[in-house]
């Protein structure tokens, strides 16, 4: 009750060879395994997994104890010489740094370089698309950005196609700035769909500290995760959903010191002491929650807050469903049940607290066959413009 469940128009027999194109053409390292807990690939992953980490050892260890399965995360992260990029070097600069070896597969490194080497692609950096225009016909015409280098000129790039990739946060809001008479509610918005049912993804885990040094920062950010509870199994849980968890120690030791030490002053000879004593003795457990749609849960535009460009700014309306909260509390207690089983000699768990959004926003523009409940078709294609298309997270 509460939820706007709906079924996807595609299956995960349709979908799988495109994951396959994806995984090879970008570089994902992981290890097909044949496990009911993974979905079945028609083909490994391209580069072999992450080597492990000391999370990962003390993972395994607990789960050994548990009954549980560990298998090495899958990554974008390129662990041998690939498509002319280097491998990792397990420097430990992952999380939120630009990779200088090119072994990150981000579009920057993987995608980009191979479309502007083909002669029909340009990248137009530091531009804000902030409407996309229509023609009396209904279809859309091109895109009106701002030059932010440039003293905000305004272009109008003219196109055939439009394809919106801007992330389950940024295209329901430049489909709303985009209303125009034709489409007075925004632009793919016939059903009022456009923005709702926003899934920003629940989190939810430990921390414990072991014995002896990890030396965690080095590597990448996770290597294994726990795959038992991915499946959904309403009748032993008490909810629906599930979750990837996953062992990590992110922290180097000076974002340690300056997100400080648990249970110590942020100052001082006992902040010193405990710093000395925790930063590389930490590991946390972080889950990766299964949330469900909720209609009420959106992205709109604010009546009120402007933009540095006068535009409205992104309103976003949150407040997870119970049966959400309940996942959460389920595995933050499974995440104190491993590190316990690991070997940790403290735990500590923070409270069950609701999303704010992030960047895992999602379903924001619903895939689905009917145009009355949701904004674009299995192929992409939004149902009230045939030439409008969205390519990212907002249609899951």
């Amino acid at each position: 009750p509460g939820a706007n469940l709906a079924d996807w128009p595609v299956s995960y027999e349709e979908m799988e060879p495109y994951y396959t194109q994806a995984e090879w053409e970008v570089g994902v390292s992981g290890l097909r395994l044949d496990t009911p807990f993974m979905a079945p690939m028609s083909k490994p992953y391209p580069v072999p997994p992450q080597p492990e980490k000391s999370s990962g050892a003390l993972l395994r260890a607990g789960a050994s104890k548990l009954g549980w399965f560990v298998a090495p995360n899958a990554a974008a992260i390129i662990t041998e010489p690939y498509m002319g990029r280097a491998a990792c070097n397990n420097c430990g600069m992952c999380s939120g740094y630009t990779c200088q070896l090119k072994a990150r597969s981000s579009s920057a490194v993987a995608l980009l370089p191979f479309a502007e080497a083909t002669g029909n692609c340009e990248i137009r950096a530091n531009s804000y698309v902030h409407t996309i225009r229509t023609e009396d016909s209904g279809k859309v015409t091109g895109a009106v950005y701002f030059e932010t280098q440039n003293n905000n000129r305004e272009i109008f790039q003219k196109a055939k196609v439009v394809v919106l990739s801007a992330n389950g946060m940024g295209t329901p809001r430049l489909l709303l700035l985009s209303a125009s008479n034709r489409y007075p509610n925004g632009l793919a918005n016939s059903g009022g769909v456009v923005g709702r049912n926003l899934m920003s993804g629940n989190g939810g885990g430990a921390s414990g500290l072991f014995e002896h040094p990890l030396n965690e920062y080095k590597g990448c950010v996770t290597g294994a995760a726990v795959l038992n509870f991915v499946p959904n199994d309403v009748k032993n849980r008490g909810f629906y959903g599930g979750a990837r968890m996953t062992a990590r120690g992110q922290q180097s030791p000076i974002e340690y010191a300056l997100a400080g030490p648990h249970g110590a002053p942020s100052w001082g000879a006992a902040y010193k002491k405990a710093l000395i004593e925790q930063a590389n003795r930490k590991m946390s457990m972080v889950n990766f929650v299964s949330t469900i749609p909720v209609e009420s849960n959106r992205v709109d535009l604010d009546p009120d807050v402007k933009d540095p460009w006068g535009l409205p700014a992104m309103r976003i309306t949150q407040k997870s469903h119970d049966n959400d909260l309940k996942a959460v509390q389920f595995f933050i207690d499974r995440s104190v049940e491993m590190l316990k089983a690991a070997g940790a000699t403290q735990v500590w768990a923070g409270e069950v607290n609701d999303s704010r959004g992030g960047a895992h926003a999602r379903a924001t523009c619903r895939m689905g066959d009917d145009p009355k409940t949701s904004v674009i078709n299995k192929y992409h294609r939004a149902h009230d413009v045939p030439n409008l298309f969205i390519v990212d997270n907002s249609c899951f």
